[in-house]
C-alpha cells in the first residue's frame, strides 16, 4: 500500500534522495503502523515530538497500535525551540 511520509525541520535530512521537499511516497507492508516507519528510518525518539496522521494527533501509545491505510500522510515534527 502506498503511504506518504513527511519529515520536517532536522528530520528531513533523514529522508531518502528521490523525496521531493520534505516528503516521499512509499510502498509499505499492510499492519505497517507509524512506530514501525519511525524505527525504519532511524529517527532518534527524542527527535520525534509531534506525529499526525492526516492531521491527526497520535500520541507515543497510538504511534504502535495504529495501523497506515492506504493513501495516509505520516507528518513527524522534531521539538521547536525559538524566541
Amino acid at each position: 500500500m502506498r503511504v506518504t511520509l513527511k519529515l520536517y525541520a532536522t528530520l528531513s535530512d533523514r529522508l531518502p534522495p528521490e523525496a521531493e521537499y520534505n516528503a516521499v511516497e512509499l510502498e509499505v507492508p499492510e499492519a505497517t503502523t507509524p512506530a514501525l516507519l519511525i524505527e525504519q528510518f532511524k529517527l532518534p525518539l527524542k527527535m520525534v515530538h509531534l506525529v499526525l496522521r492526516n492531521g491527526v494527533y497520535l500520541n507515543e501509545e497510538e504511534r504502535s497500535r495504529t495501523d497506515l491505510k492506504e493513501h495516509d500522510i505520516l507528518a513527524i515534527w522534531p521539538p521547536i525551540a525559538g524566541g
